[in-house]
């Protein structure tokens, strides 16, 4: 990995949740990068703390959680070290998300154009474009500053545009309706404009097709696929779904437990894995052309992450566990060029 390709660069990042019944280690020293223009994948089961590395690199991780330590380089700068109000200008503007339920995030009593354009509002100077279109008062457009009226018309103008950009179905219409009136695929799609509204240099998808039925998730899908080429950003896509994962995504992380045990192009960990997770992980994937009577899944379950096991987190599970596995935790070390690796057993 090249640090001049990165846009971003996670390093050593952990986070703990403080809770009555003891310290949740959610994140143990996880370190990755995301390549300018790529689809980068995370991938892992519920509760390995996929979602809590989105919320850590934006900075939104709620109490009892905090980000314990680490770093998240964006275009070079530690976003660790910025104030509050740099960091608004980040969340939204240069890096946006969308989540897999809309209507948690959507506000049920506010029309849809108007909440896209507050993102607008917030992230973009429409002055030049407000002052162009005439219709500022006299009195305001003699000292240069349009009203707040005509800023919101041009905002209003781009959510329209933003709209269209994400295929939704009669988007004048959609502008004056509310959340409710809404299907879950047009809801996701408004989470999707919201997102694009400013052109922001990464997009994060947080398991955005989960609530949705399998005709609307691969429209969605293809959707995603058509924004990345046509605005030039960049993805990063956060799923349980292999499929998802060897559909969309250039590179991969695999997490297992708070903690990354392999990285590398998507179509090296589909064809030569090398962790024993991830191995587990595609053979528990049934195969179309086989005739299987039994799945085969990983012995052994998910450890609690109060106390979680020493060494490697894999190694109560593992079949390759040797004895060093339960006392050291395995760095994540370049095994061939470009494919990443935690394991003693490879190292």
């Amino acid at each position: 990995m090249h640090m001049h390709d990165a846009l971003l660069v996670v390093k050593d990042l952990r986070v703990n949740f403080y809770t009555y019944a003891g310290v949740v280690k959610a994140l143990d020293g996880i370190s990755f990068e995301v390549h300018k223009g790529e689809a980068f994948g995370l991938v892992g089961e519920t509760g390995c703390g996929k979602s809590v590395t989105a919320a850590s690199i934006l900075r939104l991780v709620d109490k009892p959680g905090r980000i314990v330590s680490g770093d998240v380089f964006f275009e070079g700068k530690n976003l660790m070290e910025l104030s509050e109000n740099e960091m608004r200008k980040v969340r939204g503007g240069e890096i946006t998300i969308v989540f897999q339920d809309p209507m948690t995030y959507l506000n049920p009593v506010l029309k849809i154009g108007d909440q896209i354009a507050e993102t607008i509002l917030e992230h973009q100077d429409l002055t030049a474009e407000a002052l162009k279109i005439g219709v500022t008062e006299s009195r305001e457009a003699s000292s240069n500053k349009p009203s707040r009226k005509t800023l919101k018309k041009v905002a209003l103008g781009r959510v329209e545009k933003a709209l269209k950009t994400v295929k939704m179905p009669n988007p004048e219409t959609v502008i004056d309706q509310h959340p409710h009136e809404l299907s879950g695929g047009m809801r996701q799609r408004v989470m999707i404009a919201m997102a694009i509204s400013c052109n922001p240099r990464l997009l994060i998808l947080d398991e955005a097709t989960t609530f949705l039925d399998v005709t609307i998730q691969r429209q969605i899908l293809e959707l995603v696929k058509d924004l990345k080429d046509s605005l030039g950003c960049t993805l990063m896509i956060i799923t349980h779904d292999m499929g998802i994962i060897a559909e969309m995504c250039d590179r991969v992380a695999v997490m297992y437990a708070g903690t990354i045990v392999e990285c590398a192009e998507t179509k090296n960990v589909f064809n030569k894995p090398i962790h024993p997770y991830t191995k587990g992980l595609l053979n528990a994937i049934p195969q179309p052309t086989e005739d299987l009577k039994t799945l085969t899944s990983i012995p052994g379950s998910v450890p609690g992450l109060i106390n979680p096991p020493p060494g490697c987190r894999f190694h109560p599970r593992c079949l390759e566990s040797q004895e060093i596995c339960s006392s050291l935790k395995p760095e994540l070390k370049e095994v061939e060029e470009g494919h990443f690796v935690a394991c003693h057993s490879h190292l």
